[in-house]
């Protein structure tokens, strides 16, 4: 079965290579004799994604997508190679998604008038309460 990525889009399995691995970290006996972490290999470039998607993702600056432009994703959160599995292919999705998320242009803004008058009363009466703290000098 492929993997959605949107209404439109998805990713056939012959382009997700999947991988049994042992887990790191503690866990006693079972983690030296089960294979229950997964490790996710998707080559973008190979890949039959549109290529905008392609693009955008092989512009990030991600540390999981190398030189090579192939997605690394290893998984040993939960204790079941099928949980790590899916957890694997949601962050797959999820990483795809965010790339493609066209950012909202950013308009700057300026302070209002009352909100500058506000700022320097404010920093005045600062000002003055400081002068306040001196040395009292005999004239």
């Amino acid at each position: 079965m492929p993997l959605q990525i949107t209404s439109t889009i998805s990713i056939p399995d012959e382009e997700l290579e999947l991988t049994a691995i042992r887990a790191q970290g503690a866990g006693g006996q079972n983690v030296n004799k089960v294979s229950s972490a997964i490790h996710l290999r998707f080559d973008i470039r190979a890949s039959s994604l549109p290529d905008f998607y392609k693009q955008r993702l092989l512009a990030l600056s991600d540390s999981r997508i190398s030189k090579d432009g192939v997605v690394i994703i290893k998984a040993q959160q939960f204790r079941t190679q099928e949980k790590n599995r899916e957890d694997a292919l949601a962050r797959l999705v999820k990483l795809i998604q965010e790339a493609t998320a066209v950012q909202k242009k950013r308009r700057p803004t300026k302070p209002s008038k009352s909100a500058k008058k506000r700022r320097t009363d404010n920093k005045t009466r600062h000002g003055r309460t400081k002068a306040l703290r001196g040395k009292i000098r005999d004239p």
